[in-house]
C-alpha cells in the first residue's frame, strides 16, 4: 500500500468529531454506536447514540439495524480500545463501519454537547478540521 492508499482508507475508516456533527447536522444517513457498557453511557454519551456495548454485538443484537446506513464507533477516547472492537465486530457482521477518532475525550474537547447523568452543554471550537 503506497500513502496515497493508506490516507484513502484511513479516512474511510475513521472519522473526527467534526465531521461526524457535520454529517449528523445535514441529516446525513449516519448512526452514532456507544461501544462502552451500559454504565459509562448513562453517565455520559454523544447525544443520538445508541449504546451497543461490543461484548454483546451479534446477529441477535444488531438484527433491528438498518445495513444500508453508517455506523460510527466510539468509547472513552484514545486509551480505550472498544471503539475498535466495536467496529470490528460491527464489520464482521456486515456493517459500514467508521470509528470516532479520540471518542467521547475528543467529542468533549471539541465542545460538543453530551447527554447522560453527566452531560456537558456543548461550548463549540470550531477547528475547521
Amino acid at each position: 500500500m503506497d500513502q496515497i492508499e493508506f490516507y484513502k482508507a484511513k479516512l474511510q475508516y475513521e472519522t473526527d468529531s467534526w465531521d461526524l456533527s457535520e454529517a449528523l447536522k445535514r441529516g446525513d444517513a449516519v448512526v452514532v454506536i456507544d461501544a462502552r457498557a451500559p454504565e459509562a453511557y448513562a453517565a455520559e454519551h454523544i447525544p443520538t447514540a445508541l449504546n451497543i456495548p461490543h461484548r454483546t454485538m451479534s446477529e441477535a443484537t444488531t438484527g433491528d439495524l438498518d445495513p444500508n446506513v453508517r455506523y460510527v464507533t466510539y468509547c472513552d477516547g484514545i486509551g480505550c480500545n472498544a471503539s475498535t472492537k466495536g467496529a470490528l465486530k460491527m464489520a464482521e457482521l456486515g456493517f459500514q463501519v467508521q470509528e470516532l477518532l479520540g471518542g467521547l475525550d475528543w467529542w468533549r474537547r471539541d465542545g460538543y454537547e453530551t447527554h447522560g447523568a453527566n452531560g456537558q452543554p456543548g461550548t463549540i471550537i470550531n477547528c475547521g478540521c
